[in-house]
């Protein structure tokens, strides 16, 4: 074990016990200390979900990237176990950047990572090459043959600068495929595919997909997997452009749907795409196929847009990820929502049916800091469409944050402007809902300490975003421009 590894091991089990679990979201995973940013080799394996992630445990502001690690049987109880990857190679010494994991066929756990350090043709910029580490669930090494994927092997003309977050799959004829980011000749993001039959040795195949300046510039953090009859390529766009409220500048993610041919390789765009989530934090997901076949998909609840955005408290810990969401199709979209599993724990119903009011409005029971609130809206008189019904959460002596449901130009909006927080930054996204303009829509929300995830229309569209409250913000308020008619479900986690 290097130096730099075991001092990041004693580093983090030393500041951990020194962190109070009331400091810690209930259910979403944190880092063991430091600094967290994309979700890294989220796979099952040896009887455990595992999930590593981008980590730098010595500060709570991105450094030089490690991955930490944690286990799960249920993606909502983690056990933290010591930094798997630190940069302490000649190939990795400005970081352990992000990759994935599979279990090889003879038990032994592989780590891909994109391994990144000063390039010596340009010392101003890094050189980014694919790595790889195999260890025991645990402890992991790496191979003496790393780079396994050199820059060498980026088609002729392209970037080679621009080149990581691998991603690997296995075809139904045992090969493997990596998926890999990187920046074409057009400036643009594009997925490079690289197979193998052995995992260890790589040759270059083909382009997957080419963005070709259609949304945002450079791809990240590919993932792709087939769900039903289609085949599913996810991706986090940078430098997006707006348009209309499907996508916003800066920071986006992105799912695309096609047919797939594992024999040429080819993927053929079936004209569907969408955003993944809404909200104003999340990006980078990655997903896993569980042991009963569902497709489960968890990202960083955080945008890089929005890293200085901070709550008057400084926690010795910084990011989180979403909840587990099981990923399905409904009418050609690709729809989320929480697992099973996250569904079991919910306890102690409180209900009110039928509820008319304007105006501002509270209901005895309806409140907490963590809990799973539903709701349908309707107007109470389906020919007087009510113009507004805000819903303020984690309310606390004049601080909340919103959402806003708006008919008539059918916006859900989620607004954390009067939240405990004084930074100027990203503090509100709208969406577009079908069909609001009667007035009706479906929402679930779903609170922990500091975040909030808002399901539209049972997964049709997420929202996510970290929530700033003073401690104990526990108030749940409605606030309608005309008539609404709600049924509201609040359950205890």
């Amino acid at each position: 074990m290097s130096k730099l590894l075991e001092k990041a091991r004693a580093y983090e089990k030393e500041q951990y016990d020194k962190i109070s679990s009331d400091l810690r979201p209930k259910f979403h995973l944190t880092p063991w200390v430091g600094w967290m940013n994309d979700p890294n080799g989220f796979c099952y394996h040896d009887g455990y979900y595992h999930m590593f992630y981008q980590y730098y445990p010595h500060d709570v502001r991105w450094n030089s990237m490690h991955w930490g690690h944690a286990v799960s049987k249920d993606l909502l109880h983690w056990e933290y176990r010591p930094v798997a990857l630190a940069p302490d190679e000649t190939y990795d010494e400005d970081g352990c950047f992000s990759g994935s994991a599979i279990t090889l066929e003879d038990g032994r756990h592989l780590l891909m990572y994109t391994g990144v350090h000063k390039s010596v043709d340009d010392p101003k910029r890094s050189a980014q090459h694919q790595c790889i580490a195999i260890g025991d669930g645990v402890d992991y090494e790496k191979i003496a043959t790393n780079p396994v994927i050199s820059v060498d092997a980026i088609p002729q003309g392209d970037d080679r600068f621009d080149f990581r977050d691998p991603k690997i799959i296995r075809l139904s004829d045992g090969t493997y495929v990596a998926l890999a980011a990187n920046m074409s000749k057009d400036g643009s993001g594009q997925i490079l595919m690289y197979k193998s039959k052995d995992c260890l040795n790589w040759t270059y195949w083909k382009v997957l997909a080419k963005n070709q300046n259609r949304y945002g510039k450079m791809w990240e953090c590919p993932d792709f997997f087939q769900l039903e009859d289609k085949w599913y390529l996810i991706t986090s766009p940078q430098f997006m452009r707006s348009e209309g409220k499907e996508f916003i500048c800066g920071n986006g993610t992105l799912w695309i749907d096609g047919d797939f041919d594992e024999t040429s390789g080819e993927f053929t765009e079936a004209g569907h795409y969408r955003s993944i989530d809404y909200g104003i934090d999340f990006y980078a997901p990655q997903t896993v196929l569980t042991e009963d076949g569902r497709r489960i998909m968890i990202g960083w609840m955080q945008n890089w847009d929005a890293t200085e955005v901070r709550g008057e408290r400084e926690l010795p810990w910084y990011g989180q990820m979403t909840l587990p969401r099981e990923l399905f199709v409904r009418d050609g979209i690709l729809c989320q929502k929480p697992t099973r599993e996250f569904d079991e724990l919910r306890h102690d119903l409180v209900e009110y049916k039928e509820e008319v009011f304007s105006g501002d409005k509270t209901f005895d029971g309806i409140e907490g800091e963590i809990l799973d609130l539903t709701l349908e809206v309707s107007p109470a008189d389906e020919d007087a469409v009510y113009q507004q019904l805000e819903i303020h959460f984690a309310e606390k002596n004049g601080t909340y944050t919103a959402l806003k449901v708006c008919p008539g130009d059918a916006s859900l909006t989620v607004d954390r402007t009067y939240s405990e927080i004084r930074h100027a930054g990203i503090h509100q996204r709208t969406c577009e809902v079908a069909g609001l303009t009667t007035g009706k829509i479906k929402l679930r929300m779903i609170m922990d300490r500091g975040s909030v995830e808002i399901y539209v229309n049972d997964g049709e569209k997420v929202m996510s975003a970290l929530v700033f409250a003073q401690e104990e913000a526990k108030g749940i308020s409605f606030h309608a421009i005309g008539e609404v008619k709600m049924h509201l479900v609040k359950y205890e986690l």
